[in-house]
């Protein structure tokens, strides 16, 4: 084993779970900062409406981010099922495969995107006060995506090995970078909301750069050897196989919740810019919930590959008990504190008891998520991902959709949009626990797949 890595197949499993899991949540939160402090610097010292214009992108962005990440876990799993079966040429080729499809992917979705913003925020039907802003700063926004997507493939390939410190490390760079830019461009230059946009880009580039550097000069499997360099089919394939229902998993929520804030829209400027400071809030805590889901796929992934179904089995559990703990302690910490933490946001009495009201609905029952994520993460180790994506696909989008148009249409009002989001996730869950005891009963060694 090399420095940073965990040995997933052997000894106790809650203490390593940990290790992996928080340097990954805290890497999903300094991601979350990149954006926060986007949130935060046009709240404070450019106004509220650009504010709500960088709160109308959030889905938007999250939509081709998930797609992304989906991807990139893909060959996560692939790459950390060879480790666990010692097939090392494979797990080779599967490094090599992933980073030259995070370079294909964030080419393509960063031409896709710009082509499509015009038509996206005429189906939102942004206000025209925020109109402008908003398609300013996504379009900066999503020149960076390539260097976001490189970044999200590279630390897959460190993850695949229980190596989750050294993405972090990135991430801390690029998040001085930005916060330091933003001051600079907003303050100093006057650039607004572009140059908030022009600091993020910059931003991504930096953890790109970082991890790019330290796979160069990786030892063993993860290396990155620019003579051996080449695209394998059979481990293309395999990461596409597992990892584009994953992203599509990921963009169905985001699918859902640009109707949501379609809805969000048409009750005005405070709850906009409430929903945009509430959302950077929740999806920190979400970003513990999703780390332990991500242990559960990779640990699930190796000891899969080795065979070991029962040890499988048991880091599911321990991954889900874990998070349950974390993800309920920083729960009480957001709620107690809801008031104080929106107004670092916008001030604005309005704004911060709108944003307390959605913390209430998305936070408070947070624990669903933590069932959610824990047997969707596991069914991706084992490499079932189409299963958790389509039930997900149905249930997500069918009830947020049903309820925006009948519920939503009768009582538009805040909180009974804020409703969807826990009754969706109870029925998703469900369903989701089903189909794992459903696969789980069915389940050979992976060698005796091959």
């Amino acid at each position: 084993m090399k420095s940073g890595d965990i040995n997933m197949l052997q000894g106790s499993l809650w203490d390593k779970i940990i290790l992996f899991a928080i340097p990954l949540a805290l890497t999903g939160v300094l991601q979350q900062l990149l954006n926060s402090a986007d949130v935060v610097t046009l709240g404070k010292l450019v106004g509220k409406n650009a504010m709500a214009a960088v709160g109308n992108n959030t889905s938007m962005v999250g939509l081709i981010v998930s797609l992304l990440m989906g991807l990139s876990l893909g060959a996560n799993v692939v790459i950390a099922q060879n480790i666990g079966a010692k097939k090392i040429d494979k797990a080779h080729a599967a490094v090599s495969t992933a980073f030259l499809l995070a370079i294909a992917a964030g080419i393509f979705f960063c031409i896709i995107g710009e082509a499509l913003v015009a038509p996206i925020f005429y189906f939102l039907d942004v206000p025209t006060i925020v109109v402008d802003m908003a398609e300013s700063y996504l379009r900066i926004f999503l020149l960076g995506l390539p260097a976001m997507s490189l970044y999200n493939f590279e630390a897959a390939i460190f993850r695949s090995k229980g190596d989750t410190r050294t993405p972090l490390i990135a991430l801390i760079f690029a998040t001085v970078v930005n916060i330091t830019l933003n001051l600079i461009f907003v303050l100093y230059f006057d650039w607004g909301i572009n140059g908030v946009a022009a600091a993020t880009v910059i931003a991504n580039i930096v953890s790109a750069i970082v991890l790019f550097r330290s796979l160069i000069h990786a030892e063993g499997i993860i290396k990155l050897d620019f003579n051996a360099m080449h695209l394998d089919k059979a481990q293309l394939s395999e990461i596409i196989r597992i990892g584009l229902p994953a992203g599509i998993q990921g963009m169905v929520f985001s699918l859902s919740n640009l109707l949501i804030q379609a809805a969000i829209n048409a009750l005005g400027a405070d709850a906009m810019a409430a929903s945009a400071a509430a959302f950077t809030i929740e999806i920190n805590v979400f970003c513990i919930v999703n780390s332990f889901g991500q242990a559960a796929t990779t640990f699930v992934g190796q000891n899969y590959g080795a065979g070991n179904l029962r040890r499988c089995k048991r880091a599911t559990w321990v991954a889900m008990g874990l998070s349950t703990f974390f993800t309920q302690s920083f729960c009480f910490a957001v709620l107690f504190f809801a008031e104080e933490i929106l107004s670092v946001f916008n001030s604005d009495p309005e704004v911060v008891r709108l944003g307390v009201i959605r913390l209430w609905y998305i936070v408070a029952p947070d624990f669903i998520n933590v069932a959610l994520e824990g047997f969707s993460g596991a069914m991706r180790g084992y490499g079932i991902s189409l299963t958790p994506a389509m039930i997900t696909l149905v249930c997500v989008c069918g009830v947020r959709i049903t309820w925006v148009f009948t519920v939503f249409a009768n009582i538009p009002t805040y909180e009974a949009l804020m409703a969807v989001y826990p009754i969706s996730w109870i029925i998703t869950t469900v369903l989701l626990i089903a189909a794992y005891f459903y696969h789980i009963k069915r389940l050979k060694p992976a060698h005796s797949k091959k």
